[in-house]
């Protein structure tokens, strides 16, 4: 049985609430006074987070109609804008690899690209892919539901994506975040003497 069929719930409730997502608070700003194009998302900007319709307002995080809408980001975008504000347009966020995690039981995170994606750009890679909830570390938790899928670069042994579900994924996703974002190859993940028994020794057996 696939780990998704064993997952799939069917719960009633008298009313389901969708909390996700952030709108941007910038109604209030008659933006369209100022001649600042906008969206549905938020101010239209370019790749130095310069409005594209009024260059000398610069937008980030939940303001700016580009990029994901995660914590992180909007901190590094604030500071690539403050800067191209205050010494001119040279810098672009990095969005090179942002992981996302949905805070669920057990936790869901992702980074990278997507099977589907990787195939769309021609790369030729292989996928790893495993039902973790028999290996130790999600045995000694108690946890039920665990599995992993990352994607390895053929010829360079580069992370592409990593797709992960089960205990510490939150944490563990950092690590392929830095690995994708820094060119680290899956043979020195595996390679790596990580600390036992922690969520990060698991990751060799990934790649």
């Amino acid at each position: 049985m696939r780990l998704l069929d064993r997952v799939l719930q069917t719960f009633e409730a008298d009313l389901v609430v969708h909390g996700a997502g952030r709108v941007p608070e910038i109604d209030h700003l008659n933006l369209e006074t100022a001649g600042v194009k906008r969206e549905k998302r938020g101010v239209t900007v370019n790749e130095f987070l310069q409005s594209v319709s009024n260059p000398s307002v610069y937008a980030a995080g939940d303001a700016a109609a580009k990029g994901p809408k995660l914590t992180p980001v909007a901190a590094m975008e604030g500071e690539v804008a403050a800067a191209n504000l205050l010494e001119g347009k040279h810098r672009t966020p990095n969005l090179t690899a942002v992981a996302s995690i949905a805070y669920t039981l057990p936790p869901v995170a992702s980074v990278g690209l997507l099977e589907a994606a990787a195939k769309e750009k021609g790369l030729k890679f292989r996928v790893n892919h495993q039902d973790t909830s028999e290996w130790y570390s999600s045995r000694r938790l108690g946890a039920k539901y665990s599995a992993f899928k990352v994607l390895v670069e053929d010829e360079t042994e580069r992370i592409l994506g990593a797709h992960l579900i089960g205990p510490h994924a939150e944490e563990q996703i950092n690590l392929f975040t830095l690995a994708i974002r820094s060119g680290i190859r899956g043979s020195e993940i595996d390679n790596t003497l990580f600390a036992y028994p922690t969520a990060a020794s698991d990751l060799g057996y990934m790649v």
